[in-house]
Order: C-alpha cells, then sequence, then structure tokens
C-alpha cells in the first residue's frame, strides 16, 4: 500500500509557475513509477505526466511538452510537476498516481494508487 499527498497548488496568473509536490509513503517509493493527471471542471481525467523508478524516462502529454517537468526524489520518496508558462485552460485538479512497476505509464487504469489532488487556478 502507498499513500500520496499532493501539495503545491494555488492561484496564479497566465505566464506563471507552479511546483506540485507528491509526498509518498507506505512502500518504497523507488519501485514505483509514477503520473501526474489532471481533471478539470466538466472533463474528464487526463494524462499529464510520467516518469519511470528511477526517474531516467519520462512522458509527457502533448499539450504539456516544453512547459512542464516530472521529477523525482526517491531519497525523499517525493514526486514533482514543474509547470511553466500556465494557461487558464490548466485550471484543474492535479493528481497524483502510482504503480509497482519499472515501466513509464500513461493511462489512468494502469495506476494502483492516488492521490486526493491539488487544486491549480490560472487566472487571465
Amino acid at each position: 500500500q502507498v499513500q500520496l499527498v499532493e501539495s503545491g497548488g494555488g492561484l496564479v496568473q497566465a505566464g506563471g509557475s507552479l511546483r506540485l509536490s507528491c509526498a509518498a509513503s507506505g512502500r518504497t517509493f523507488r519501485n514505483y513509477a509514477m503520473g501526474w493527471f489532471r481533471q478539470a471542471p466538466g472533463k474528464e481525467r487526463e494524462f499529464v505526466a510520467a516518469i519511470d523508478w528511477s526517474g531516467g524516462s519520462t512522458d509527457y502529454a502533448d499539450s504539456m511538452k516544453g512547459r512542464f517537468t516530472i521529477s523525482r526524489d526517491n531519497a525523499k520518496n517525493m514526486g514533482y510537476l514543474q509547470m511553466n508558462s500556465l494557461k487558464p485552460e490548466d485550471t484543474a485538479v492535479y493528481y497524483c498516481a502510482a504503480k509497482y512497476t519499472r515501466a513509464v505509464l500513461t493511462t489512468q487504469r494502469a495506476y494502483s494508487y492516488w492521490g486526493q489532488g491539488t487544486q491549480v487556478t490560472v487566472s487571465s
């Protein structure tokens, strides 16, 4: 069992930056792949970014490439999502997820564990 807690969300103006954090506990985090997803009001939850167990491989949704960076610190049991050049359409609840695997996972149903989410609001 892995518990995930997101933090770092908030209100930011368009063009600004935020760094989301995902604190993991309960198991050896370095054995788990991690991903970030988001859900905007009235929309389905969508893939944002993913990283493998070591941090050596990453993947991003096309609209996030070049603006968002996923990373992890296994020594601290932490995952991160650095978000730059934010747009109003990035407004959503952001979730981190984890799965016991060495692969990079981009689909929601592949993940076993989810956090409660953190709200990101980007004003125009």
